[in-house]
């Protein structure tokens, strides 16, 4: 009989060690939760962890997104410090900038030798790329930090072609390039005023790099979960091993060497497709000229 009683008594103190230990594991599971929730929501109070009371997993824990928060932090304040810098380097350097622009224009107006007159139009060509470069700058770093948000809506895409189209068509007319709108079609939902810059970046680059004599042509059409604008160019193309850095911040590839530019346009129309959940692709090989497709979503 007292064999009976005692194996129950183990069976109940073995059903309450298993019930313990349940609830047990079920609090430190709701504690892990509660952490890594409010760690994704950069709310991550560390004076509520006792280490007294937890778990050594939820201690660790503890510290790992305590550490992970504050990097985080670290982080943002760095890119707001190189954000602000940038920007007060572009207010300071605005007004110098403009004074070289003009100097540069009163200069070239005057009695000049030929070596003379070269020079004074390299000053020109040189004030221009920095003030181009401030800008995408600029716009970058303010894109990144989200200084600059973009507001996408559902709209047709034939008239932003057309707007970027007509900012380039004098530009490729004086190079006796045809440019031209092929097939205009369809809608999306994208931030009008940053996908014009973003196409007029891809347009620059077809315009620049295209012969005399070349084309150039844009399009657009629907797919079912994105539209598509595309931007052709007959230029010499890009080699497949170069492809993968075009889209990098300040590369310029061999053929760009002897081109004007600074090498962010492709990298910001990335930064500008990725803002409006879509992204940009590049098909070409040399001598076959390029293609960039610029996705946006549908819905």
């Amino acid at each position: 009989m007292s064999g009976y009683i005692f194996g129950g008594a183990a069976l109940l103190l073995a059903a309450m060690f298993v019930l313990i230990s349940r609830r047990r594991s079920a609090r430190i599971m709701e504690s892990l939760d509660d952490m890594l929730t409010k760690a994704m929501e950069g709310k991550l109070p560390r004076e509520s962890f006792d280490e007294s009371r937890l778990s050594s997993l939820e201690s660790r824990l503890a510290r790992y997104l305590s550490a992970s928060q504050d990097s985080a932090l670290n982080l943002k304040e760095q890119r707001d410090r190189i954000n602000s810098l940038i920007s007060d380097i572009s207010h300071q350097t605005r007004t110098p900038v403009a004074n070289l622009k003009l100097y540069s224009q009163l200069l070239e107006e005057q009695p000049l030798s030929p070596q003379a007159r070269d020079c004074a139009r390299a000053i020109s060509a040189q004030t221009d790329k920095l003030e181009s470069l401030m800008d995408a700058l600029v716009k970058s770093s303010r894109l990144e930090t989200g200084m600059l948000a973009m507001h996408p809506e559902r709209q047709a895409m034939e008239p932003v072609l057309r707007r970027a189209a007509e900012q380039y068509l004098p530009k490729a007319r004086g190079k006796g390039i045809e440019l031209s709108i092929g097939e205009a079609e369809g809608e999306a939902v994208f931030d009008a005023k940053w996908t014009e810059e973003a196409l007029c970046n891809l347009l620059d680059n077809a315009v620049k790099y295209t012969p005399e004599g070349g084309r150039v042509t844009l399009s657009s059409r629907n797919f079912e979960m994105f539209s598509l604008i595309r931007v052709e160019d007959s230029g010499p193309g890009i080699a497949e091993e170069e492809q993968a850095r075009v889209f990098s911040r300040f590369y310029r590839g061999a053929s760009a060497r002897d081109k004007e530019g600074v090498g962010l346009g492709l990298s910001l129309t990335r930064q500008i497709a990725e803002g409006q959940g879509g992204y940009v692709k590049l098909d070409s090989a040399p001598g076959r000229g390029c293609r960039f497709s610029l996705y946006l979503p549908r819905e």
